[in-house]
């Protein structure tokens, strides 16, 4: 298996890959990958933080991180959203995820981000540091659930001054 950035051609496979693998996710809404073209077309995307896994030329695994604004009295703190992490159902509890998330995050401390937000299940993402984001001071002012909207400091301490808001988080 190995990683690499998403290439246009790859679009398709991943609206359709996205799609079967949110089927069988704990935390869902079923439209993941329309967000997925929706995210693509908007503003925050960072194609550079667009990447699948790759097992025998098929696709196996898919992560995208987007930037994000956490609202503070000092102005706005970029950070970013992990939306969506997708493994195929056979592939699961290989690592492929794990794989996915770790590659995303070194390349983002590489481009000058240093935390991360999610909508999504916390017995999963807790073990890449994933907390319910008032933990951190961030109030959650998102129609997400609290125990599903989660942070976590990609560089330790990131989040450590930072109070404020997030009004988004799908």
């Amino acid at each position: 298996m190995y990683i690499r950035n998403v290439k246009k051609e790859d679009f398709d496979l991943i609206y359709n890959f996205v799609k079967e693998a949110f089927e069988t996710a704990a935390v869902k809404d079923g439209d993941e990958q329309d967000y997925v073209l929706k995210w693509r077309a908007g503003e925050s995307y960072i194609p550079e933080l667009e990447f699948v896994a790759v097992e025998n030329g098929e696709i196996v695994g898919h992560i995208m991180l987007r930037w994000l604004k956490v609202l503070t009295d000092k102005g706005a703190y970029m950070a970013l959203i992990v939306a969506p992490l997708s493994v195929k159902l056979d592939m699961r509890g290989k690592g492929i995820g794990a794989a996915l998330m770790n590659t995303a995050f070194e390349k983002a401390k590489g481009l000058g981000y240093s935390a991360a937000f999610l909508a999504g299940d916390p017995n999963y993402y807790k073990r890449f540091g994933f907390k319910p984001m008032g933990e951190f001071g961030i109030e959650n002012r998102t129609a997400v659930p609290g125990q599903f909207a989660l942070a976590c400091e990609i560089v330790d301490g990131a989040l450590k001054n930072i109070n404020g808001y997030i009004e988004y988080l799908e």
